[in-house]
C-alpha cells in the first residue's frame, strides 16, 4: 500500500465526479486519499457527502471571461494558492497528485512539480482547457477522454477514456427510487450542476407541449429557485445520484460538457445536446457536441435555435431512429477508463 494520494479538481460537478468515481479502486492502493478543493466550491459538498476522502481547501482563482478587470488579481491569488498547497504537500507527503483539470486543480499541480511530487492530469474535453494547457508543463502525464486530443497534444498525453459508474438497477427500480410514477418515456432535462437559465426557461414556457408525450425530470440547478408543479413533471435543484437518474431516463436535453456527453451515451440515453455558446465559454461544448453528432450518436440544437419545434423534431428523430442510434453508441465503444487511469497513477507514483 502506498501512503497518500492527492486528488483535485472542481468548480463544477463534472470536474469532481471523475475523482469520486475512482474511490473504490484508489482505496485498494492508498492508505489515505485527500481531496484538495476550493474553500466553498461545489466539490466540497460533493466530496464530503459522497466519499470518505479527507477534504482540504486552498485559495483558487478562475479566469472571468465576462469581466476582465477581475482577472487582474489572478497572479496574487494563484501564488497564495500555491503557497497553501506546498504546506499541504509537506504535511501529507503524497505519493502522487491526480488533477481532474480546471482552475481548482492548478495551485496544487504547480506546487507538486516544485516539490517533486508526480502529477497526472485529466482532460475531459475534445480541446484542452486553459488550466490543463498550463498544467501540461508541470504534469508527467495528461489523460484524455478523446483519442484525438491525445494525438494533438503530444507524448505526455495518453488516451484513457472516462471513469464511468453505471447503475445496476433496472429502469423501473431507478424510477421508483426517484418517485417517478408514469407510463410515459422519461425526458431528463439538465444544464449541469449549476443549471442553465436558457434551458430552464425553455422548459417552463413549453411544459404543456413537452408533457403531452413525456414525463419531464428537470434538474434546474442549485442556484435556481423557480418552483413549478405540473402533471408529468418533476423538478429538483441538484442530484447526488446521477447514476440512478440516468438509469431512469429514456431521453435527455443536456448541455454538452464532456462528462455529461459520455455518461448519457454510456447509459444509452437518446440525447439532444444544447451546447453552451462560444463567448460564454471557450467553445468546448460546441466541439464536444459536434463530435458526437458526426458519429450519429445524438442530436444537437444550438442555443439560438432552441425552440419547441426544433426540440420536438429532434425527439421524434431520436425515437424513430432509436435502434440505429443505440447500435451506433455500442459500436463507438464508450468504455470505462478507470482501469487505465489507476494503472497510470500506480506507475507514476513515487
Amino acid at each position: 500500500m502506498k501512503n497518500c494520494i492527492f486528488l483535485t479538481g472542481g468548480g463544477t460537478a463534472g470536474h469532481t465526479m471523475l475523482n469520486i468515481n475512482l474511490e473504490n479502486e484508489l482505496k485498494k492502493y492508498f492508505n489515505k486519499i485527500v481531496y484538495i478543493g476550493s474553500h466553498n466550491g461545489i466539490e466540497k459538498e460533493l466530496v464530503t457527502q459522497k466519499t470518505n476522502y479527507e477534504y482540504k481547501s486552498v485559495t483558487t482563482v478562475k479566469l472571468d471571461r465576462k469581466n476582465i478587470s477581475k482577472d487582474l488579481a489572478i497572479p496574487i491569488l494563484l501564488l497564495k494558492g500555491i503557497k497553501e498547497s506546498k504546506r499541504l504537500i509537506q504535511e501529507y507527503n503524497p505519493s502522487i497528485i491526480f488533477s481532474k483539470g480546471g482552475y481548482v486543480g492548478l495551485p496544487i499541480t504547480i506546487a507538486g512539480k516544485k516539490l517533486k511530487v508526480p502529477v497526472i492530469c485529466h482532460e475531459s474535453d475534445l480541446s484542452m482547457g486553459l488550466a490543463n494547457k498550463i498544467a501540461k508543463k508541470y504534469a508527467k502525464v495528461i489523460c484524455t477522454n478523446f483519442e484525438k486530443t491525445a494525438k494533438v497534444h503530444g507524448k505526455k498525453c495518453k488516451y484513457v477514456g472516462m471513469p464511468l459508474k453505471i447503475s445496476n438497477l433496472s429502469q423501473k427500480e431507478a424510477q421508483n427510487k426517484l418517485n417517478i410514477k408514469t407510463n410515459k418515456p422519461v425526458l431528463l432535462v439538465t444544464g449541469g450542476s449549476m443549471g442553465a437559465k436558457t434551458i430552464n426557461e425553455f422548459v417552463y414556457q413549453n411544459l404543456t407541449e413537452l408533457t403531452k408525450n413525456y414525463f419531464v425530470y428537470h434538474i434546474i440547478g442549485k442556484n435556481n429557485t423557480k418552483e413549478i408543479f405540473a402533471e408529468n413533471y418533476m423538478q429538483i435543484p441538484f442530484s447526488n445520484d446521477m447514476q440512478t437518474v440516468f438509469r431512469a431516463s429514456d431521453y435527455a436535453i443536456s448541455r454538452a460538457g464532456a462528462n455529461s456527453c459520455f455518461e448519457l451515451l454510456a447509459n444509452n440515453i437518446l440525447t439532444i445536446f444544447v451546447p453552451l455558446p462560444k463567448g460564454i465559454s471557450r467553445g468546448d461544448q460546441i466541439e464536444n457536441a459536434d463530435y458526437f453528432e458526426k458519429k450519429q450518436l445524438c442530436k444537437v440544437v444550438s442555443q439560438d435555435k432552441l425552440n419547441i419545434e426544433n426540440i420536438l423534431n429532434s425527439l421524434n428523430y431520436l425515437q424513430k431512429n432509436a435502434i440505429y442510434i443505440k447500435n451506433s453508441i455500442k459500436n463507438a465503444k464508450i468504455t470505462d477508463g478507470t482501469e487505465k487511469i489507476i494503472k497510470l497513477i500506480l506507475e507514476n507514483s513515487k
